[in-house]
């Protein structure tokens, strides 16, 4: 079997990942004003340490609650003028927030992604042109694009929405892309998140990068119309993602 019906075998084999849910969260009522920006850096500061109170969980699901609106106006946006179906979350989780707080230097008041949202497309060239029509449609800053230089094997583009001074990721990934996001995820959650920014099992972390240059290399013959480097690529690519079940096997062995 060559050409698409392989890509697609591919994704099957790898764990197809949902792509078209969209998070409903009920919210406790929001308080009537805004924390200035330097009590939610002060804030951060304690959640990086762990010394938090009552109180700074309270803070804490207040700030995130703030990006509600502007999340939801995002996400219609693209609904009604692009006519895409984005899956997301209105407010990054408190786990997920320390988590970054303590693996990063930012500040918790400068964090891009408290919100954020998804977009999945079938190719290369239909990413460009979402991140196109999103560029036009939103107050953003320039786009972060991860396909060429990669963060730890992870592709794809990250734009970042002014809406009313309140910032919005929207990821656009590419199908493949996502299914190896996914796979990356997976296999964090059993071997540890650490996996997801360069550390952990070296054979993991060799495999997953590995796997991600394959991908890229297929796409980019895809986006040319070279049939005869899509099927150079394709095999590539099967042959590495057919390692999975042996080094899950052999890294389960390790505990």
């Amino acid at each position: 079997m060559n050409g698409p019906g392989r890509e697609i075998g591919l994704i099957l084999f790898l764990g197809f990942p949902s792509v078209n849910r969209v998070a409903t969260v009920e919210y406790p009522p929001m308080l009537q004003s805004e924390p200035s920006k330097s009590l939610i850096n002060r804030l951060g500061d304690r959640l990086r340490k762990g010394d938090v109170s009552e109180d700074d969980r309270r803070l804490l699901n207040n700030f995130r609650q703030s990006f509600r609106e502007a999340y939801e106006t995002v996400v219609e946006q693209i609904r009604t003028q692009l006519n895409l179906e984005p899956t997301g979350r209105p407010a990054k989780t408190t786990k997920a927030i320390v988590e970054k707080l303590r693996r990063e230097k930012t500040r918790l008041n400068q964090m891009q992604d408290i919100a954020g949202c998804r977009l999945i497309t079938p190719t290369l060239k239909e990413q460009d042109r979402v991140v196109a029509q999103l560029t036009e449609m939103f107050t953003t800053e320039l786009p972060v694009d991860r396909r060429a230089r990669p963060s730890h094997g992870y592709r794809a583009v990250h734009i970042i929405v002014n809406q009313a001074n309140k910032l919005v990721e929207v990821q656009v990934r590419t199908l493949l892309q996502h299914t190896w996001a996914d796979l990356s995820e997976k296999l964090a959650d059993e071997f540890g998140h650490e996996i997801k920014y360069g550390g952990g099992s070296e054979a993991i972390s060799t495999y997953l990068s590995n796997l991600s240059n394959a991908t890229f290399d297929y796409e980019k013959a895809s986006a040319s119309g070279d049939l005869d480097k899509m099927l150079i690529h394709m095999d590539h690519m099967i042959t590495i993602a057919a390692q999975h079940g042996p080094l899950v096997k052999s890294e389960r062995a390790k505990r």
